[in-house]
């Protein structure tokens, strides 16, 4: 396991521990895919030098093979032509392009193997970040829940319905002291007429009386 690989799980496994410890995981969620993102942008960066790097290593394995393969057809040539010491340098600078192709071939493998091996980790990388990126967005909605949620508690706390029966029984009291007063009125008022009534049959049985009386008078004042 190379060295970033290690890096990167470590950064994963601190992230799940702080996890369980956040109170709010969506921000600590953006800060580890910024990070990560970051991480992605530099190894596309060292992804692209490592490829360039081989190319130019498959350049030097592809120029060694060609003139290798030229200087034995020239020593043959040489050897075809009775000419041995031309054969000789031939085949000298052909000894050593096959020791530069043998060199070469061997970076080339090498870097070969470290590209795709980084090539990998460049795509566990964005990997990781699209699935920590799809838990981003599930926790951020589970928290945008949670919000409306105590949203709604706190509307329902300040006006919900366990305040209406109250706010009803002060209106009734109200409604019932307005109707006791009106009752009290009326009653008052019927009172009243009912004095007046009483008093005017009072002034009428006292008038009555006082007629009968001049009535009387007269007939015994006649008699005399």
């Amino acid at each position: 396991m190379s060295v970033f690989r290690r890096m990167r799980d470590i950064t994963v496994a601190t992230l799940n521990e702080r996890l369980e410890q956040s109170q709010d995981p969506v921000k600590l969620i953006d800060q580890f895919l910024i990070a990560t993102r970051d991480d992605i942008t530099e190894v596309e960066k060292l992804f692209q030098q490592y490829a360039s790097h081989v190319k130019q290593l498959k350049q030097q394995v592809d120029q060694a093979t060609s003139m290798r393969n030229k200087r034995e057809e020239q020593a043959l040539l040489a050897l075809k032509a009775g000419e041995d010491h031309l054969a000789k340098l031939a085949l000298q600078e052909k000894i050593i392009h096959e020791e530069k192709l043998e060199q070469y071939s061997e970076l080339l493998e090498q870097s070969r193997l470290s590209l795709r091996e980084l090539e990998d980790q460049m795509n566990e990388l964005k990997l990781e970040y699209q699935s920590v990126y799809s838990k981003r967005q599930y926790y951020a909605a589970r928290m945008e829940n949670l919000r409306l949620q105590q949203r709604m508690n706190q509307r329902m706390g300040d006006f919900g319905g366990k305040d209406v029966p109250k706010m009803f029984n002060r209106l009734e009291d109200r409604i019932t002291d307005w109707e006791l007063e009106a009752r009290s009125l009326r009653e008052l008022r019927r009172m009243g007429q009912d004095y007046v009534e009483q008093a005017s049959i009072t002034v009428s049985s006292v008038l009555e009386k006082e007629l009968a009386r001049l009535k009387e008078k007269l007939n015994n004042s006649g008699k005399e």
